[in-house]
């Protein structure tokens, strides 16, 4: 029998003392470590990298630095921790930006318990948290401004021609926010098969996980929104 699989390590960061202590409670009380919390930017960056926690709850507006400017921080001196971003809009103008500098997806504060945990632990297995439809409006409505916001053009290759046309479909689905499951029933493949065609797109691509994929596919225009019906449609070769 196999061992189970350990519990994710959290460092919860929040200027709100009340929500800190709040997430503590609840994913404590589902079997999920915390292993500290920050009161803001600065603190967080410092005990992430003496903590070396499995997963951050970032909140992004928080007083002497921001969460973007933590998160930058705590990916490059610990890129193996995994940021979830903290917001209490679903349309907030930043979470573009931290899909594009690493950050694993958002949550919004009034998430219910259970989601939270279940968030918590998806994010540490290295997946990504990404509502289809959110994902969409986000990229569309914030794309123009991600240059000025991170400071830089986001990192992102400009040729998918190292991906075979299965891998380009898989890619673009992926873009559309389709799980693994999602993607098997799509595509009539087993979960294995998509797994592999997921795992050697991120090699090839050198993408850290499903968040960093969607943007990609947005930005190289494999993936663009339909517009105002709330959909979004691949653009392959052939199409």
């Amino acid at each position: 029998m196999s061992e189970p699989e350990p519990a994710p390590r959290v460092l919860v960061v929040d200027d709100q003392t009340l929500i800190r202590t709040g997430f503590r409670l609840i994913l404590t009380a589902r079997g999920i470590e915390v292993v500290g919390e920050a009161a803001d930017g600065a603190e967080a960056v410092s005990m992430a990298r003496a903590l070396v926690p499995d997963v951050v709850l970032m909140d992004i507006r928080m007083p002497n630095m921001d969460g973007l400017d933590a998160t930058r921080r705590i990916l490059r001196q610990t890129p193996h921790c995994r940021v979830l971003m903290l917001t209490t809009f679903d349309l907030d103008r930043y979470v573009y930006t931290a899909l594009a500098i690493g950050a694993s997806g958002f949550l919004l504060k009034d998430v219910t318990p259970e989601h939270l945990a279940a968030a918590v632990r998806l994010v540490s297995t290295g997946d990504a948290l990404l509502a289809p439809s959110i994902t969409r409006r986000l990229v569309e409505r914030f794309a123009a401004d991600a240059e000025d916001a991170v400071g830089r053009p986001p990192a992102v290759p400009a040729d998918l021609a190292s991906l075979t046309p299965r891998e380009l479909e898989v890619l673009a689905l992926l873009g559309r926010g389709l799980s693994n499951t999602e993607l098997a029933a799509h595509l009539t493949l087993s979960e294995a098969t998509v797994k592999s065609h997921v795992a050697r797109i991120f090699a090839k691509l050198s993408l850290r996980d499903r968040a960093q994929a969607v943007v990609l596919a947005y930005e190289t225009g494999l993936v663009r929104p339909r517009g105002a019906d709330g959909g979004s449609e691949a653009v392959l070769p052939g199409g």
